[in-house]
């Protein structure tokens, strides 16, 4: 296949690829459980890209590799986490190859009420947990999909769902990427989601030529191999803009530049033409000049491919450039999520003003601004605000209640901010009593808040 050629794609630009919700991933140590990703929700459309922003420590690379399926021992994602694949061919593709771990759930959910699954005993969700008002939006799709799926009789290894026709002729559905494990999961990772990591460098490996692995993609997920695996290999390294690339697809990593060595790392993952790609601070070792080509780079392989984009990086100006919309984070919570313009003309959350005034330049004169403090370690349920030690706007119940996510005002649902200053359309003693009765229906239903 040709490196320009575009992939067929099933949605519109208004229909996410891939959902997320609820992603919750935490490391169990022996002293403590640190809540790395704690109740994590957004969307991936295909040709956008989705900023994910923040301080170190807050929780955007372990997202990237819950994702991915790459979180080790001793961290797992958590019961009720939902990390959703929809991509019609993906899903035809894999009820084919696994029908054993394929399901009808229109077969699923015959008879049963939707709404009656959220008092079951083996459920711990609230309509809030999949990002609805109310129990009557929710499908049995998302009790399955986040897991519940012994209410339902559903096999924990089951993780290719139809939602659309039937398993031998599926016409819609999804896959649950936190469900994945073993061939299914090497199928999505790299052949339907790739990623791009921050070290170009460790990306590679020192002893094989770039070319050999390259090659070694292609014939994992693309069964070529021989001159025509060398042949995309070199057609991949064109598209990325390496010079030369007839003779530099026989050199090791050592022998290219570092802006090269990324340029190789995108082309390795392009190899078998993904439809999200992850980037994982991407430009963060490069030097200004070298950033520029490599994000004018990733815009114009999205243009051309349709990708689906995640950008996670600690540099707002980075953002600005290359973002349709921002989740801002802050110790694994999403504190803001917009458009990116009005993110940046209109920021709401206290952390996220402090970020915007940290840029060098954006304040006139005087020392740059900065926010005291750092990001604490998430190792306890959030019952308060987590940014309130920080934050300059705080008052008595942020040591109290937890914020969630809600819209800022009645004419802009579509940016959100987790803060109990919102909504402004509100009284703040109505607006502080609508987290904390939101907050207490998930603690009530999970035991602790999801």
């Amino acid at each position: 296949m040709a490196v320009e050629q575009t992939a067929e794609r099933t949605g519109t630009r208004e229909e996410p690829i891939v959902t997320v919700r609820n992603l919750q991933t935490a490391f169990f140590t022996d002293k403590e459980v640190i809540r790395a990703v704690d109740g994590v929700n957004f969307e991936i459309v295909p040709g956008e890209t989705v900023g994910i922003v923040g301080e170190s420590g807050s929780g955007k690379s372990v997202t990237a590799r819950s994702i991915m399926g790459l979180v080790d021992s001793p961290g797992r994602i958590l019961e009720g986490s939902s990390v959703r694949f929809h991509h019609t061919d993906t899903v035809r593709e894999f009820a084919d190859r696994f029908p054993g771990r394929t399901v009808d759930l229109a077969a699923v959910a015959e008879g049963r009420d939707p709404e009656a699954l959220f008092a079951h005993d083996a459920v711990g969700a609230t309509p809030s947990a999949f990002g609805y008002d109310d129990a009557s939006e929710a499908s049995v799709a998302d009790f399955v999909a986040a897991g519940y799926g012994e209410a339902l009789g559903i096999d924990p290894e089951d993780c290719v769902f139809i939602t659309e026709g039937t398993v031998d002729d599926p016409l819609d559905g999804f896959v649950e990427i936190t469900r994945l494990s073993g061939d299914p999961q090497r199928a999505m990772r790299g052949g339907r989601i790739a990623m791009v990591f921050q070290d170009p460098l460790t990306s590679l490996n020192p002893v094989y030529t770039v070319g050999n692995q390259i090659e070694e993609a292609l014939e994992l997920h693309r069964d070529l191999s021989g001159r025509e695996a060398t042949r995309e290999a070199i057609d991949l390294l064109e598209a990325v803009g390496i010079p030369d690339a007839r003779r530099r697809v026989n050199e090791y990593p050592h022998q290219f530049s570092g802006g090269m060595r990324q340029r190789a790392v995108i082309a390795m993952a392009l190899a078998c033409d993904p439809e999200v790609l992850i980037c994982d601070e991407p430009t963060t070792a490069l030097d200004v000049t070298i950033q520029a080509q490599i994000l004018e780079l990733l815009a114009d392989l999205q243009t051309d491919r349709d990708l689906g984009i995640m950008f996670i990086t600690h540099d707002m100006g980075v953002i600005a450039d290359v973002s349709d919309r921002v989740n801002v984070m802050y110790a694994g919570e999403v504190v803001e999520s917009a458009a990116v313009e009005p993110l940046f003309a209109q920021p709401r959350h206290p952390y996220t003003r402090g970020l915007l005034e940290s840029i060098p330049g954006r304040q006139e004169g005087g020392r740059l601004q900065t926010i005291e403090g750092t990001v604490p370690t998430p190792n306890e349920p959030a019952t308060y605000c987590r940014f309130a030690p920080r934050c300059p706007e705080r008052f008595e119940p942020c040591d109290e209640v937890h914020p969630v996510s809600v819209p800022v005002n009645d004419e802009d649902g579509d940016h959100t901010a987790a803060c109990l200053l919102y909504p402004e359309d509100e009284p703040r003693e109505a607006a502080v009593s609508l987290h904390e009765a939101r907050d207490d229906s998930v603690r009530e239903r999970g035991g602790e808040r999801r």
